[in-house]
């Protein structure tokens, strides 16, 4: 087998689509798929299903998965521990994170990493859906949901706030329907901004059924998405009340908590890496300046008002 395609199968088995992985890789959609014409050859059995939803592994593509990516890793690994011999704090590191908190806090909060470990690289990787550290998606992942895997390492990285927002503006346009303002017993009855209920990828993302005992009636969504950024920016509109992280929410002025006294959600963040990663001293620095991030912004991520 020829490591280059094992290198395609491997994109085209994280991305799902020819077209994605011939993006992620620079290279034509056809080449791409010729190359992996010839890596079944050279297996002799077929690796994909090709379907309307992209290319799906078969059984003996799971099987090749598994030992490619342990491939990948040991390979990374040992070019990451010369890196370390010759020059302590050197290398990539990929962060793989759900796209509310890379963007807004992650991103920001990078600056002294770069500062205080120049030669340490950061990919930052937004996810709709658990990051694969098995597969070699990212080196460390920061999880919504604590991994049940026992393979890998897995810590607490942190508690985090989720709040009832609404925009200055979508109060004003109610209030002389709701001249008191918003009651708890009147929520059901405002327009709503949630995820479609059917695709969000963990129960710990489904927060209106925490909701129920201070509805009257059943909420009604005006607008879903699969996306927490395009709620902010619904909510931000003007388009109704939605559930938003504080990290996310507080830094913006025209977004109005609302029944924060009776109404507060606590999920949390879990870091998450394989053991052989933890052991590369770039990985690690990554990992405890993570651990330190959350302490020193706990006000943002956890709010005690």
């Amino acid at each position: 087998m020829n490591w280059d395609d094992i290198k395609i199968f491997l994109e085209v088995a994280r991305a799902e689509r020819l077209s994605t992985a011939a993006k992620r890789l620079a290279m034509d959609a056809s080449t791409v798929s010729r190359r992996l014409h010839k890596l079944e050859e050279s297996v002799a059995t077929k690796l994909f299903d090709r379907t309307q939803e992209g290319h799906v592994l078969t059984p003996d593509g799971e099987m090749l998965l598994n030992s490619a990516c342990k491939m990948e890793q040991d390979a990374q690994h040992a070019l990451s521990s010369i890196h370390n011999n010759n020059e302590e704090n050197c290398g990539l590191v990929r962060i793989g994170v759900t796209e509310a908190l890379g963007n807004f806090f992650v991103s920001p909060n990078l600056l002294a990493l770069q500062q205080q470990h120049p030669n340490i690289d950061v990919h930052l990787l937004l996810f709709s859906r658990y990051v694969k550290i098995s597969r070699n998606e990212a080196d460390i992942a920061i999880a919504v949901e604590k991994p049940k895997s026992t393979s890998m390492i897995v810590s607490k990285l942190c508690d985090y706030k989720l709040q009832l927002y609404a925009h200055q503006d979508y109060l004003d346009k109610n209030l002389e329907q709701y001249p008191q303002g918003i009651l708890l017993e009147d929520l059901a009855d405002h327009k709503w901004v949630t995820y479609v209920d059917n695709l969000i990828f963990t129960d710990q993302l489904s927060y209106i059924k925490e909701l129920d005992q201070y509805l009257a009636s059943e909420l009604k969504a005006s607008f879903s998405s699969t996306s927490i950024i395009s709620q902010y920016f619904a909510i931000k509109s003007g388009l109704g009340i939605g559930v938003l992280p504080c990290f996310l929410a507080d830094q913006d002025k025209n977004l109005i908590k609302l029944h924060s006294q009776e109404i507060t959600i606590t999920r949390s963040f879990w870091l998450v890496t394989h053991p052989e990663s933890k052991r590369l001293s770039h990985v690690n620095t990554v990992w405890q300046y993570l651990k330190q991030l959350v302490i020193d912004h706990a006000d943002l991520l956890n709010p005690t008002e």
